[in-house]
């Protein structure tokens, strides 16, 4: 029985692409509009796992999602590092001078600012998915409107490429995270964890966790911290470590657990960062 993957946005975007490379085709994409969504279903069991964007190599990272990994108590069971590649595509027949207005998804518009700043005439807008302004610009037959899309989107919808490689930043890799209700689906051959934890507004009391993953010889390769609205000067840590033996982590975890507070491991997975 194929598996029900929840992605954010619909067939043809980066995530669609994320879940065919590391589930293969043997599943059944949920498009889903927003991470809010997605994430509550796969806490109700309505889809098996959830492609989530987490970071990328030049904006940073999307914050609100760490919050909602914590908030649905959803598990990361794997990730998978794209290299992102951005197109300017809009129906056949047309030229970069016949565009006058580019819709996209306000990550996908930074990450080519560079090249709008030489096109100072082309109107932007933000909308909420990629794929979905270039499928609408199939459906609806729009003229000189363009969208930001991926190869697979392209194709797809059927738009002719005006533009390939618009992004700013070639060495451009946005990282996803692989999402499940269960940690049944973690991997045994785990190196990499995500972990969340709370500290007082004390002096060194982040330096004391940190010099204990350094004794431990763990690698710190995240760190992202969340003011706790509720409680003024009490923060969220989130943070990704990376380990080559087990038990180096397991001595770790167990030490962090008496120090910190409301401490949460996210995830224990295989490391994909080459």
């Amino acid at each position: 029985m194929k598996k029900n993957i929840g992605i954010q946005g619909i067939k043809g975007s980066f995530h669609h692409i994320v879940a065919e490379n590391y589930f293969g085709n043997e599943f059944n994409i949920i498009e889903f509009l927003s991470f809010d969504d997605m994430v509550n279903s796969l806490s109700t069991g309505s889809i098996e796992f959830a492609v989530m964007a987490i970071e990328n190599s030049t904006a940073g990272s999307i914050i609100p999602n760490y919050a909602l990994i914590d908030e649905f108590k959803a598990f990361i069971v794997g990730e998978y590092y794209l290299n992102i590649k951005h197109n300017l595509v809009a129906l056949s027949g047309q030229k970069l001078d016949d565009i006058n207005e580019v819709q996209s998804h306000p990550m996908a518009l930074l990450q080519c600012r560079d090249f709008f700043k030489r096109h100072q005439k082309i109107k932007l807008i933000e909308e909420k998915d990629t794929a979905l302004v270039a499928k609408n610009i199939a459906k609806n037959k729009v003229m000189g409107l363009g969208a930001i899309a991926s190869d697979l989107a392209s194709k797809i919808y059927k738009l002719n490429i005006i533009e390939e490689n618009i992004q700013t930043i070639n060495e451009n890799q946005t990282r996803f995270v692989i999402l499940s209700n269960d940690s049944y689906h973690q991997s045994d051959q785990i190196n990499k964890a995500s972990l969340k934890f709370e500290l007082d507004h004390k002096r060194g009391s982040l330096a004391t966790i940190l010099n204990v993953m350094s004794d431990c010889k763990l690698n710190l390769t995240k760190i992202q911290s969340m003011p706790k609205i509720q409680h003024p000067w009490t923060y969220s840590f989130f943070v990704d470590i990376t380990f080559e033996q087990k038990n180096d982590y397991l001595k770790a975890k167990s030490i962090i657990k008496i120090m910190a507070q409301k401490f949460k491991v996210l995830g224990e997975y295989s490391n994909s960062k080459k």
